[in-house]
């Protein structure tokens, strides 16, 4: 008995050792993460860095110190309009001398490469440096690439130039080999949400209108890249469809790079214009620290930008991207309610989602525009149920390549009785006490009076989207009729139409918003605010484990697990939703 406890103590001592130990340990990763967030001193002869590949979201991102330890990101990662702004400042500053644009790979949208893009071409009006390069440069990446005084490629390494394309997948075949029925209900010949469930390829429709953006978003990028490079669209066209670009030297040859480049030749070439010797270190700073060491927002602001960032759901939402109806009502009344903000500018970068939630979010939007301006601005996406949020604006910005309209709505409702009887054997029964007591179980198939209950009320829901754009923009219920049909639309199509009033970034819809509220000088301010750190850290945490699970198990599956469970998430509930997963190449 006494050597059991001699070794229980023995034992329980050293766990509480190993304990103390382990949580000093941690405390000092977290020191150490956490003083990465500390302000930073920029220094004379900087280089800002400007890394292509990293994702920027609509906002800023700030983690907590452990949080950021855990998933390898910063502490604090600047928003898309943060670096816009960041550049704007490093064209003024003495210490920054140049920018040089690490043009791998491209993680951002079109309507977010053209914010960028315009932000470096407004940087070169200081006549300091700005130099692109890339071992291998994606197309979408060579798009703001391009924009640099001077474009290198490595002499062994590979640039694409070979145009766009879009490929959808579609899993009719699938449902059908496992007996699930997708019983589909829509209003709008373009609405082609359901497309990948209730056919095999392109319905004529969506071919038409797939060709038309695509073939837009095409000729804007070859138009802003031949003024960069003074070629002409046609040359550049020709370029693509004759395959020309094959190798680095083809890329030389044709104009579309400088000069074929080593890194440490590049290296060479900054050095020299910054006067440095051989073996001196050229200071290069990140986006990060330079915010760090750049204070942008002001006190007493008097304009509030809210960032709506991904699909719209109702309810709340802790992930931290996403638009929640009750979250977003919450955060357009406080911003209505204060009188110190002047105008309010909605940032949408959303492809849609529930419409009842979109509606919602519509009518908070609308009682704010009767006490102070909203402009919107519109980044990547603001289509379908990001456009509803949208309409009621005094005045709306988009890119040219922003992709929006999709006015159009559906639901879907499984039926999974085969699934169930024939597959897993699995049957069902049970009563009720009125006749549509259990419509929309997915035990057995819709009747066809369910089904035209249904059908009604999609048919309402589009008619009451048509009449809010139809008020909002001032158009003719006729004319919004032949513009909607759920078709998708990009920016520069858009303005013809009157969905959008003008081509800009978010600064041109900051400056609206300032003159319709009579602003001399605009301090700015930003929605929504950041959440209690101690919560976020455990629900991020917690989703930081999940998705490394499922990615881990899934491997290159993860994709196609990715496009089944947001096609899970459009069952049940009327959506107001971009057609699919757009991924242009």
């Amino acid at each position: 008995m006494r050597s059991f406890l001699k070794f229980f103590l023995a034992s329980f001592v050293a766990l509480i050792v190993f304990s103390v130990v382990a949580f000093l340990f941690i405390l000092m990763l977290i020191a150490r993460v956490a003083s990465s967030g500390d302000k930073v001193v920029v220094g004379s002869n900087a280089v800002l860095v400007v890394d292509l590949s990293e994702s920027l979201n609509e906002q800023r991102r700030e983690d907590d110190a452990l949080t950021a330890l855990v998933s390898g990101r910063p502490v604090r990662q600047p928003g898309l309009f943060d670096v816009v702004r960041l550049l704007d400042k490093a064209a003024a500053d003495d210490n920054v001398k140049g920018i040089y644009i690490k043009a791998q790979n491209n993680g951002n949208g079109f309507a977010a490469s053209e914010e960028l893009r315009r932000a470096i071409t407004k940087f070169r009006l200081s006549k300091k440096f700005v130099l692109a390069y890339a071992e291998t440069m994606s197309q979408n990446a060579y798009y703001v690439a391009s924009a640099a005084d001077k474009v290198y490629l490595h002499p062994k390494g590979m640039i694409d130039f070979t145009g766009f394309s879009m490929t959808m997948m579609y899993l009719k075949g699938t449902l059908e080999k496992l007996e699930i029925e997708p019983q589909i209900f829509y209003n709008g010949k373009f609405k082609s949400a359901t497309e990948p469930l209730r056919e095999t390829k392109m319905t004529e429709a969506n071919r038409i209108q797939t060709t038309a953006f695509l073939n837009e978003l095409y000729g804007e990028f070859l138009q802003k890249v031949g003024a960069s490079r003074k070629l002409d669209t046609a040359t550049l066209h020709e370029y693509a469809n004759q395959g020309l670009i094959q190798a680095p030297a083809d890329a030389e040859k044709y104009k579309l790079v400088d000069a074929l480049k080593y890194n440490d030749q590049v290296m060479d070439e900054i050095k020299r214009l910054l006067n440095l010797k051989g073996e001196d270190k050229v200071n290069f700073v990140s986006l990060n620290s330079y915010d760090k060491a750049t204070s942008l927002y002001e006190i007493n602001a008097n304009i509030a930008v809210i960032y709506a960032e991904g699909d719209i759901t109702s309810g709340h939402n802790d992930e931290p991207v996403g638009i929640a109806s009750e979250d977003y009502i919450k955060v357009i009344r406080e911003v209505r309610q204060d009188k110190d903000i002047k105008a309010i500018v909605f940032r949408v970068n959303s492809p849609g989602g529930s419409a009842l939630a979109s509606e919602s979010i519509w009518r908070e939007l609308s009682l704010a525009r009767k006490s102070k301006p909203v402009v919107v601005s519109m980044g990547d996406y603001a289509a379908s149920g990001g456009y509803y949020i949208s309409c009621m604006a005094d005045s709306i910005f988009a890119e040219p390549n922003t992709l929006t309209g999709s006015i159009g709505v559906f639901a879907i409702l499984p039926n999974m009785k085969g699934f169930f009887n024939n597959k897993l054997g699995i049957t069902f029964d049970g009563v009720k006490t009125a006749q549509y007591a259990d419509i929309g179980d997915a035990s057995r198939p819709l009747t066809d009076k369910e089904k035209a209950i249904i059908q009604r009320g999609v048919d309402t829901i589009y008619a009451n989207f048509k009449q809010r754009v139809t008020e909002g923009r001032k158009l003719g219920a006729a004319v919004v009729d032949s513009i909607a049909q759920g078709r998708v639309w990009t920016g520069i199509q858009a303005q013809k139409m009157g969905l959008v009033d003008r081509l800009g970034g978010i600064q041109d819809a900051i400056a609206c918003a300032a003159r319709l509220a009579n602003v001399p000088e605009t301090k700015i301010t930003t929605y929504p605010k950041m959440k209690d750190p101690y919560e976020k850290l455990m629900k991020t945490l917690g989703g930081e484990v999940r998705s490394s699970f499922v990615k881990d198990e899934l491997g290159d599956h993860y994709e196609l697990y990715q496009t089944i469970r947001k096609l899970k998430q459009l069952t049940g509930e009327v959506q107001a939703k971009l057609p699919y997963n757009l991924v242009i190449e």
